[in-house]
C-alpha cells in the first residue's frame, strides 16, 4: 500500500485491491477562523461518524485504497452536491455548509452565518479536492482491475428524530434504489444479516446513499457504489465522549468485512466471464 495524502484536507492510503473505501464524515478539524464564527456546542463535532477509521481497520489487509479527510461535517459535508439540493426531498435534513447540528442546535453565533462567498471559498478549499482525489482513485483502480467497489462508510446515531422516526436498524445500505451498484447484492447482505438474528439489516430504507454514492455509481462502467450507515450503539457510546465499545466493534467489523467480501465476490463474478 502506498500513501498519498494533501495532509491539510484529505489522507488517502492507495492499495492494491478494487476496492476504495470512502470515510467523508470521519474528520474532526474546525479551522480556527471558522471556529470563531460558530457555537460552543460546534466544537463538540457531536455528528461525527467516529470510530469509523478504527472499526475498517481490516480495510489495509484486504488491500483496499482509503480515503478520508482532515475536517468535520460542520465544515463542509462531503457527501453533499456542490450545488446543495436536498438529496432526500420533503425531508428535513443538514447541508453542504450545516448550520444545525442533528438535534437542531444553532452552529453559529448571532450575526455570524456563512453567507454564498464563504460557501463557495470552503467548496473550493475542502469540497473539491477531496473529491477530485476520490474520482481519481476510483479511475486508478477501474484502469487496473476494470471494475471498482467504493463503499461508502457511515455511521449516524440510532435515534435522530430530526431523521427518521424511532430506532434506526443496525446496518442500513444504500444503492440509490439499485442505481449505483450490482442488483441484489445489498438486498442478499442484508437478509443474511437479519436471518443470523444478532442485528438488523435493511436495504434501500431511510438512506439509499448520498452524493457520492448517487455520482459515482456507474455500474454499466464498472464502478459499483454502496452506502453503509451503521446505528453506533453496534460499536460505541452514542453521547460524549463516544467511547469505543472494542467487544461490540468487533462483532460489528465482522459482519462488515462479510459484507464487503460478498460484494466484491458478486461484483468481480461479473467481469470474470
Amino acid at each position: 500500500m502506498t500513501e498519498s495524502q494533501d495532509a491539510s484536507i484529505f489522507s488517502l492510503a492507495c492499495g492494491s485491491a478494487p476496492l476504495l473505501i470512502s470515510i467523508p464524515h470521519l474528520g474532526t478539524r474546525i479551522p480556527d477562523d471558522i471556529a470563531a464564527t460558530m457555537t460552543e456546542v460546534a466544537r463538540h463535532a457531536d455528528d461525527t461518524d467516529w470510530h469509523l477509521d478504527r472499526l475498517y481497520s481490516f480495510a489495509a489487509g484486504m488491500g483496499a485504497s482509503i480515503l478520508t479527510p482532515i475536517h468535520s461535517r460542520y465544515v463542509i459535508d462531503l457527501n453533499r452536491p456542490p450545488d446543495d439540493i436536498n438529496l432526500y426531498p420533503g425531508r428535513n435534513t443538514t447541508g453542504l455548509l450545516p448550520t444545525d447540528t442533528f438535534d437542531e442546535a444553532p452552529l453559529y453565533r448571532e450575526g455570524c452565518m456563512p453567507d454564498e462567498q464563504e460557501k463557495a471559498r470552503r467548496r473550493s478549499l475542502y469540497w473539491e479536492p477531496y473529491h477530485q482525489a476520490l474520482a481519481q482513485e476510483i479511475e486508478r483502480i477501474r484502469a487496473q482491475h476494470g471494475y471498482v467497489l467504493l463503499w461508502e462508510a457511515h455511521s449516524i446515531r440510532s435515534q435522530v428524530p430530526r431523521l427518521f422516526e424511532g430506532r434506526l436498524p443496525d446496518f442500513n445500505f444504500g444503492t440509490a434504489d439499485g442505481a449505483s451498484a450490482l442488483p441484489g447484492v445489498i438486498e442478499k447482505i442484508s437478509a443474511d444479516i437479519n436471518a443470523r438474528g444478532q442485528f438488523s439489516a435493511v436495504a434501500n430504507g431511510r438512506f439509499k446513499g448520498g452524493y457520492i454514492t448517487r455520482r459515482y455509481g456507474d455500474p454499466g462502467h464498472g464502478i459499483h457504489a454502496i452506502q453503509l450507515e451503521m446505528a453506533q450503539l453496534t460499536y460505541m457510546s452514542e453521547s460524549r465522549p463516544y467511547a469505543y465499545r472494542t467487544e461490540q466493534a468487533t462483532q460489528a467489523a465482522h459482519v462488515v468485512r462479510k459484507a464487503i467480501d460478498y460484494a466484491l465476490s458478486e461484483i468481480g463474478a461479473q467481469y470474470a466471464r
